[in-house]
């Protein structure tokens, strides 16, 4: 019988997603083969790390593509890049706890163009002056991260609604992300606020 590469991998995302401390025999069980089966294709606990980051980079730059990150408003394409990032966030939030992913010079290319593509985004916001120029779009990709996998944990234990993911993710991001309005000058007529 044929193993599901695909159906192995997205079981113990799932599985990991809950329960990051999960043992290749937990990993097997849940996605119904053997542990040697699993041992078959996937050499070890790091080997099945290294695939879920492939298949989470995989899905994170889907999303960015579905997202259209360089369309319209950046907030509303901040707003469509939670939303299709949100099916994934579970694996990401795993992912994002692996050190080993981030550490030394074996790092993963993938994590790069992500980040690239995310600051991009953050810049446009910052260069239209819908967001606000003194956090950097470094530290707002990050922050953004760090948001995903805090929702998604939530999420995880049942602390918050999957309905309320992207509203709250994205809310909480752009309160503070967006470029506050200049305060009137004694005398001067109050700003007019955006619509």
């Amino acid at each position: 019988m044929a193993v599901d590469r695909e159906h192995v991998l997205r079981s113990a995302a799932a599985l990991l997603t809950r329960k990051s401390t999960a043992t290749m025999d937990e990993v097997a069980k849940t996605a119904g083969i053997s542990r040697a089966t699993l041992h078959r294709q996937f050499a070890g606990r790091d080997a099945l790390v290294r695939a879920l980051e492939a298949l989470g980079i995989a899905e994170c730059e889907a999303a960015l593509a579905a997202a259209r990150t360089d369309e319209g408003p950046a907030t509303d394409a901040v707003r469509r890049l939670v939303a299709e990032i949100e099916p994934h966030a579970g694996l990401l939030a795993f992912l994002y706890t692996e050190n080993q992913l981030f550490e030394g010079e074996g790092q993963n290319e993938g994590w790069t163009r992500i980040d690239e593509s995310v600051s991009a985004l953050f810049r446009r916001g910052q260069s239209s002056g819908e967001f606000r120029i003194d956090l950097t779009p470094a530290w707002l990709t990050e922050a953004l991260f760090g948001l995903l996998a805090s929702a998604a944990w939530a999420v995880a234990e049942g602390r918050v609604a999957p309905k309320d993911f992207t509203h709250m993710t994205v809310e909480l991001l752009i309160g503070g992300v967006r470029r506050p309005e200049e305060p009137a000058l004694p005398g001067a007529p109050a700003a007019r606020k955006e619509s």
